[in-house]
């Protein structure tokens, strides 16, 4: 869920950050604003992109891992063991994934964000002719901290959703490796719809609150 995580949500951060500067660049060019590249990019990657990219990263890498791990103890009757040992399952084995979930999606968003801001420095110079430190300066002077903490009070939401999608789907494997592969498919899945329809109710709620 941590470290391991971090290059491929920093590197497609990146990249979709690179994109929306890219495609900001040419629309706006036309109309001789340009330089609004830089709020383009900065409202984009700290409202929805930074946490969807980290949140979707995570549902389908380490989601599917949560599943597979826990059913797999489930199919080799260790969950059964622990039973008997008088170990409660869901402590040992829930809470734990939980936690690392709820904990490191905030930090991958910031590291995800981050990435994608650079992301769109590098193209907004290499297009634009707009340096790194105007970028940063207009970004400073521009970008409200409303934008930021908007996408970071997402990011412990989706950690929780995912972490309680991937152990549900493991604890609910069957004896057999179908039951498995179909559990791990159905968890990816569910999470990453999850994650989408909840961010999308998230934008209802901070449209009606005017944030």
């Amino acid at each position: 869920v941590g470290i391991n995580a971090l290059p491929i949500i920093a590197t497609l951060s990146f990249f979709i950050g690179a994109v929306v500067a890219y495609m900001g660049a040419n629309l706006l060019e036309t109309f001789g604003a340009a330089v609004f590249t830089v709020e383009l990019v900065g409202v984009s990657v700290l409202r929805e992109f930074g946490v969807l990219i980290t949140a979707i990263m995570l549902a389908g890498r380490s989601d599917s891992a949560f599943t597979a791990s826990i059913g797999s103890m489930k199919m080799q009757q260790e969950i059964d063991a622990m039973k008997v040992i008088g170990l409660d399952p869901y402590e040992v084995l829930v809470v734990p994934r939980v936690i690392a979930c709820v904990v490191m999606a905030p930090l991958l968003t910031l590291a995800a964000m981050l990435a994608g801001l650079f992301g769109g420095s590098v193209v907004a110079w290499a297009t634009l002719d707009i340096s790194p430190t105007f970028f940063i300066t207009r970004l400073q002077a521009t970008m409200e901290w409303e934008h930021f903490f908007v996408g970071m009070s997402k990011a412990p939401v989706f950690g929780l959703i995912i972490a309680i999608i991937g152990c549900r789907q493991g604890m609910k494997v069957g004896g057999n490796v179908e039951s498995l592969g179909a559990r791990t498919t159905a968890s990816v899945v569910q999470a990453i719809f999850a994650v989408i329809v909840v961010d999308a109710m998230f934008a209802m709620m901070y449209l009606e609150l005017d944030i």
